[in-house]
């Protein structure tokens, strides 16, 4: 499998993007407006990233978000239905690690896309997650 240019988002950097107050903010925002390749935002941590911002921020940071999703800036992933035998693979490897869907799913995207660099702030999960396609990722910022 060739590899892509392109980088996964986890929901951490989407979420200090649109939290001024967070610590990351400007990397994070440095990364996700200066990065050229395409950005893939699995459909599950969309769904992970805006309960967040509603409920910890204010439902008018949901709503600006998901206007940014209409800009084409982030793309959305789908989930595939051969990506729910690998979620449920990894959440039972990594069970101890208490990986979970969504963050699951991030890797099964990555793997089916060839994706090798992924956009996080959770170094714990996914810097122990060992890819198929790769031996380990790319973690930034």
């Amino acid at each position: 499998m060739e590899r892509s240019t392109a980088l996964v988002v986890d929901a951490g950097p989407l979420f200090a993007v649109a939290d001024c107050d967070d610590r990351e903010h400007e990397r994070c925002t440095t990364l996700l407006h200066e990065f050229a390749g395409p950005k893939r935002v699995p459909v599950l941590t969309i769904a992970e990233v805006t309960h967040l911002m509603a409920t910890r921020l204010h439902p008018e940071v949901e709503l600006r978000f998901l206007a940014e999703l209409t800009l084409g800036n982030l793309s959305v992933e789908p989930v595939h239905p051969s990506d729910w035998l690998r979620i449920a693979q990894l959440v039972e490897q990594y069970r101890d690690l208490r990986l979970g869907t969504v963050d699951a799913s991030i890797v099964a995207a990555a793997e089916r896309l060839g994706v090798s660099t992924i956009a996080t702030l959770d170094r714990r999960h996914f810097s122990v997650v060992r890819p198929r396609h790769v031996e380990a990722f790319e973690l930034v910022p």
